[in-house]
């Protein structure tokens, strides 16, 4: 059977089965992913994984009376049964009115731009290859005690449809390499990473040594490094911290699921209020070419489009699924996203990054008599609007010049405040792919962007 008779056999399938059940329920849809998959992963010099996988699931959501079902499946001869199923759960547990923002129904087909397919390069050559990385970070320095690195690979064709008319088939392609290590030195211990991604191509992970030990680098720098004194300080962010933080402290705010059931965020993040510099413009926008979060539709058959989160530092949009958004009576942004075709669709980012200012790097750094330079994310966590995020890496800033290296880096505050205290932003914007949890389902494709940004007053943490 050739690819469009599968497509065209999968979405009779699916079609036939929503038919059985259409007018029972306010809503009803069915989620199908086919997805074939390999991943190679070495810690230290032992061979850790390394896998073929090919699998088949879907799932099934009804809504009635604003009650929601969610029902999984990994055969289609159980289709029918599991549409009632789904159909009746949404029955016992709705018992107001479904408000669904409307959406325009389509019929569209979206196929990955390949290059080099990974299907048709070996697991052995994919061995050898991580190996060939994993022995350069171990013989890199005496003082690498160990390895994390992995290769991996997933094609996904997710196949769609819905009640109000919506016939979607999209692919989607991941390509990720991903390089960690553990340097020691006495009682010292550091880490550095590294990640490479892509969406159409394997040849993405082919000639990267030199990223690849840019891990090792990181980690043997931080060796060397001196804890910084706990202060506060001008802060530098690199593109890298600068995109996290957006995403982590700002971007899941921005999601609708979290604020429409809250009052006080309702309050703090009321579209029109002044919330940032007049400089600042943040978007998650799921168009930008071969990123991560990219995707045309998302996991309930809304287009994607970029949204001005916040606009010369005013906000303006929010993200949302259809409920959140009829709820709010606003318009769908195309952010409902799954893991897998067994999740159920949640409001997620995209690609959510700081657009690009007018300053240089050394504009930016010129009159700082005393400052931190932070460089990428260790790790953090957010409670609200207050944050904390470890820099993985840093550099003392003095009289206008990057200085030595400083570690223990932790930066604290809050979020709105730090909105207001944006000193300069970079003419340096880039995107970078990364992963996002949220309700069980990690870790999302996503890319967080921004340029260097510059900061006043950031209270920093030392050892």
């Amino acid at each position: 059977m050739g690819l469009s008779s599968v497509a065209s056999f999968m979405q009779e399938r699916l079609l036939a089965a929503l038919a059985s059940q259409r007018s029972a329920v306010d809503y009803l849809e069915i989620r199908l992913e086919q997805s074939e998959a390999t991943a190679v992963a070495f810690r230290g010099r032992r061979l850790e994984a390394i896998d073929r996988s090919f699998d088949l699931a879907g799932g099934i959501r009804a809504c009635h009376r604003g009650g929601w079902s969610f029902v999984t499946f990994n055969n289609l001869d159980e289709l029918q049964s599991r549409v009632a199923e789904a159909v009746s759960q949404a029955k016992l547990v709705g018992d107001e009115s479904t408000e669904l923002a409307a959406v325009e129904p389509v019929t569209a087909t979206v196929r990955v731009a390949l290059g080099r397919d990974p299907r048709g390069v070996s697991l052995a050559h994919k061995r050898e290859l991580l190996e060939h990385y994993n022995r350069l970070l171990l013989e890199a320095d005496p003082r690498i005690q160990t390895t994390a690195t992995s290769l991996s690979d997933r094609l996904r064709t997710v196949w769609f449809v819905n009640s109000t008319g919506t016939i979607l088939e999209q692919e989607r392609l991941d390509v990720t390499g991903r390089f960690g290590v553990i340097a020691r030195d006495g009682s010292t211990i550091r880490q550095g990473f590294e990640s490479v991604h892509s969406r159409t191509d394997f040849d993405a992970l082919v000639g990267i040594e030199e990223r690849v030990l840019g891990a090792a680098g990181r980690a043997l720098r931080q060796l060397e490094a001196k804890p910084i004194p706990a202060g506060t300080y001008q802060v530098v962010l690199d593109p890298y911290l600068a995109g996290v933080f957006i995403h982590e402290a700002f971007g899941h705010l921005s999601e609708a699921d979290f604020i429409y059931e809250n009052p006080r965020m309702q309050q703090l993040l009321e579209r029109g209020r002044p919330i940032a510099i007049s400089a600042l413009n943040v978007v998650d926008d799921g168009t930008v070419t071969g990123q991560p979060g990219t995707i045309a539709y998302d996991d309930e058959g809304v287009p994607t489009r970029r949204k001005y989160l916040i606009k010369d530092g005013v906000l303006t949009e929010r993200l949302h699924n259809r409920e959140t958004a009829g709820k709010l009576g606003e318009a769908p942004t195309g952010n409902a996203r799954a893991l897998g075709g067994t999740y159920p669709p949640l409001v997620r980012m995209t690609n959510t990054g700081i657009l690009a200012g007018d300053t240089s790097f050394e504009q930016m750094i010129a009159d700082i008599d005393e400052g931190v330079y932070a460089v990428r994310m260790l790790g953090g966590q957010t409670n609200g609007e207050m944050f904390t995020f470890a820099a993985a890496e840093g550099f003392m800033i003095r009289n206008g010049k990057i200085a030595e290296p400083v570690s223990d880096i932790t930066l604290t505050g809050n979020v709105f405040q730090t909105l207001t205290d944006i000193e300069a932003i970079g003419s340096d914007q880039v995107w970078l792919s990364g992963g996002c949890g949220k309700g069980g389902q990690s870790p999302l494709p996503v890319a967080v962007g921004g340029p260097h940004l510059r900061l006043r007053n950031v209270v920093i943490g030392g050892r």
